[in-house]
């Protein structure tokens, strides 16, 4: 579970702000505990604000329960992204046979999301599976402030988490470091095999102020 951003678009750290009652990370743990024999949440360095002090009732590293949170263990994160995956994922046993990455800014993934993205990577056919929505604007190429070309839309999708795969692939695909966007990409570059599932539109990542809001209506009527 990556929360460990500084969320510079939002105006500061939205993934331990309250939402519904609850931290928004909590809201992923929560789902994740679904289909994972345990969660690995990727805080950030040095003092994160959290103003619900939910960290500080998180458990240690490699403890049992489902205390604040809900995580089984906690690490920091790293300077990007990937970064911060690679720690998490240092931190996932080795044994382990299945990975699923997912923003915690994406507190309302629901739980048949998370089963979906491991299904399909337990069939066999792929070694990473991600949900997606199809792509409902225009899509244009600008330089400079002028429009250069307009994208056919119809093979394009946007994507989502969590994000699933075979944990000897995820492993492989950070060995070499580099950066992506999100996990399927380094997959891609590695020339693995990434599937799709159909992904949920009200799925949204909390990126500005607003969004809060919108996940708070949305959730309005959800089980505690």
């Amino acid at each position: 579970m990556v929360a460990g951003g500084s969320g510079r678009r939002f105006g500061g750290r939205k993934q331990f702000l309250p939402l519904a009652g609850h931290p928004v990370a909590s809201w992923s743990v929560r789902a994740a505990r679904t289909v994972a024999d345990g969660v690995v949440l990727v805080v950030p360095a040095g003092g994160p604000e959290d103003p619900t002090g939910a960290l500080d009732a998180l458990p240690a590293a490699g403890a049992e329960g489902d205390a604040a949170l809900g995580a089984t263990t906690v690490v920091t994160g790293g300077a990007t992204r990937a970064d911060s995956v690679r720690a998490g994922l240092a931190a996932v046993p080795t044994d382990a046979a299945v990975v699923v990455v997912h923003d915690a800014a994406r507190p309302l993934a629901g739980a048949e999301l998370f089963a979906a993205v491991v299904e399909a990577v337990r069939s066999g056919d792929v070694d990473g599976a991600v949900p997606v929505v199809p792509v409902a604007d225009t899509l244009k190429r600008v330089d400079e402030g002028r429009v250069v070309a307009t994208l056919d839309r119809g093979d394009l999708v946007a994507v989502q988490t969590p994000q699933a795969f075979a944990a000897t692939a995820l492993r492989a695909a950070h060995a070499a470091g580099g950066d992506a966007t999100d996990d399927a990409g380094l997959l891609e570059a590695a020339g693995l095999t990434v599937g799709t599932v159909p992904g949920d539109t009200r799925n949204l990542k909390l990126t500005r102020p607003e969004d809060l809001a919108l996940a708070e209506a949305l959730l309005a009527g959800a089980p505690a």
